[in-house]
């Protein structure tokens, strides 16, 4: 009995929560019109987010969804992005897509401490704003890896958290039928698609994603327009 105490004790000090809801349980907590074209509470929608740009193909990513009239969220990265294409985040704002933050330097911020976990975000945040004249309101963890800590780190800096219900593995394969496949497979209504337009093989298979995602009655949105007309509430996770 004594090894049975022991053991549940152990468990309820390791076992981290924070506060997490889904973009639909969101949704229909709120009340009032969806702002934009889009009312994801009557449409089939799926938000289609990027990671770890800009990057030297993120600008023939942008020339699609400007061609399909679409708008995406893109989660930015500093070191080696942010501060290497400024001009291709101003266009992504310019041409009305959401910008997230992704941290400086890409750290897992469940392992370090609150202070550099802070800096990490902070300095994205200043970046962006410099550029575009607004900080983000959404970031995205790296790995996707969040806790108590980082939810009220988030929260003082005004970021909602925001995770994913398909990913293709696009790190791992240069071959855009397989990432269309991949993503194809695990998507549902109000999904959120991760994607990294900075790897070889995902650009190219963006075209056919849209076109699928359409043929089966998806409105392809930003996370923002999903979550509609809830707002984007800072230290919460959003996971689908």
């Amino acid at each position: 009995m004594t090894a049975v105490v022991a053991v549940a004790l152990t468990l309820s000090l390791t076992v981290t929560t924070y506060d997490h809801t889904s973009p639909a349980a969101a949704r229909g907590k709120a009340s009032g019109a969806a702002t934009g074209p889009v009312d994801c509470r009557e449409t089939k929608c799926v938000a289609l987010t990027f990671d770890g740009g800009p990057s030297p193909t993120t600008p023939g990513l942008l020339d699609i969804l400007k061609q399909q009239h679409l708008h995406a969220t893109f989660f930015l990265q500093g070191k080696g992005h942010i501060d290497t294409y400024p001009e291709v985040i101003r266009r992504i704002a310019d041409e009305g897509s959401e910008i997230g933050n992704h941290t400086w330097n890409h750290r897992v911020l469940t392992q370090i401490d609150a202070d550099d976990a802070r800096q990490e975000l902070t300095s994205t945040q200043e970046a962006i704003e410099k550029i575009t004249g607004t900080r983000p309101v959404l970031m995205r963890p790296p790995q996707g890896r969040t806790d108590r800590q980082v939810s009220e780190i988030c929260r003082e800096l005004g970021l909602a958290q925001v995770l994913w219900s398909v990913t293709a593995k696009d790190y791992e394969t240069t071959d855009p039928a397989l990432i269309t496949r991949r993503v194809l497979d695990q998507t549902h209504r109000d999904g959120v698609i991760l994607l990294h337009d900075l790897h070889k093989g995902t650009v190219p298979a963006v075209p056919g994603i849209i076109k699928a995602l359409k043929q089966r009655g998806y409105t392809i949105v930003t996370v923002s327009q999903l979550l509609a007309p809830a707002q984007p509430q800072p230290g919460m996770v959003y996971r689908p």
